[in-house]
């Protein structure tokens, strides 16, 4: 009976990665799966939609912030540092919605399989140039992020024509482990930036396109398609997708703390060791009457703030 049911278990998933093995772009049912947390809103192509209220909140979230809780939840592997920006005079916060790209060395047998599967799914392959088929799927709000595997010369896989192409149609710019080339035409793409591990003047000719919205591994992170992506300066985190309203809310509501117990402590009202500690009764009830007559603009919905201090263990 055992054998049996691990027979039955290898079939399956045999059955299962055999079929997205031939797919370059992987199907919106196997996106799902994998995004099986997601409950919200989800694009055709099976990727979750983080919404660009979310996204644009996102921006004012440290890695810091992010990262801590991430790893509160379980979720040890979402961050990668030591990046080159392209151009250090535009903007260097990011946030966007994954679209993921694998590419591999390139191996004939492969490529003539991944040629394959291109003309099956439509796409461009007459020149079999696979580099742009993950751009010509972006959407504005994307963040092209692709697993180049830290190649350097001939493994180029974005210059400043792709880098174009990124920009039209995602108004993002590009996340990149590896290297890009023609950097001084890249920098002329007005409002486009990229987080890169170098640049090389030659061309891509020895670099293989394998994937298409699959998990990659991004140095010491994991991505998957539709992952938030929150990018600054020195460090790139991928927070999965349903994890996002969670992420925000919790920055934005220790925000409100730290003003309120700041306010507090300047009013003599409660001590710095009061404030630092686990709040005692009294205190709780003076932040939630503080917070429902804050006279500011609140970051969060009073929608969201309710949810979120239901859920808190005050």
């Amino acid at each position: 009976m055992k054998r049996r049911f691990v027979s039955l278990a290898f079939i399956v998933l045999f059955v299962c990665t055999g079929a997205n093995a031939q797919r370059v772009g992987a199907s919106p049912e196997y996106i799902k799966a994998l995004t099986a947390d997601w409950k919200g809103e989800r694009f055709e192509d099976g990727r979750p939609k983080v919404s660009d209220n979310l996204l644009e909140r996102l921006k004012k979230v440290t890695i810091e912030e992010a990262w801590a809780e991430l790893i509160e939840l379980g979720y040890h592997n979402q961050y990668e540092g030591e990046w080159s920006l392209i151009d250090e005079t535009e903007s260097d916060v990011m946030t966007g919605r994954a679209v993921t790209a694998q590419f591999m060395p390139a191996r004939q047998d492969l490529e003539n399989q991944v040629i394959e599967q291109g003309k099956k799914e439509g796409r461009n392959w007459k020149q079999r140039r696979t580099v742009s088929w993950a751009v010509t799927t972006l959407v504005e709000g994307d963040v092209y992020v692709a697993d180049a595997y830290g190649k350097e010369s001939y493994g180029t896989v974005v210059g400043s024509n792709l880098g174009s192409g990124v920009f039209a149609n995602s108004k993002r710019g590009i996340i990149v482990y590896g290297h890009v080339r023609d950097m001084e035409g890249l920098r002329k793409i007005k409002g486009f930036n990229g987080w890169i591990k170098g640049s090389d003047p030659s061309y891509m000719r020895k670099t293989l396109l394998t994937g298409i919205n699959t998990p990659i591994r991004i140095g010491h992170a994991t991505v998957l398609p539709g992952d938030a992506v929150l990018a600054k300066k020195h460090g790139v985190l991928f927070i999965p997708a349903h994890l996002v309203e969670h992420i925000v809310l919790t920055a934005e509501f220790t925000a409100l703390t730290d003003e309120f117990g700041q306010q507090r402590i300047r009013e003599h009202k409660y001590t710095a060791g009061e404030i630092d500690s686990v709040w005692s009764d009294e205190i709780n009830k003076d932040f939630k009457n503080w917070v429902t007559n804050y006279k500011g603009e609140l970051p969060m919905s009073k929608e969201e703030l309710n949810r979120y201090l239901e859920k808190r263990n005050f």
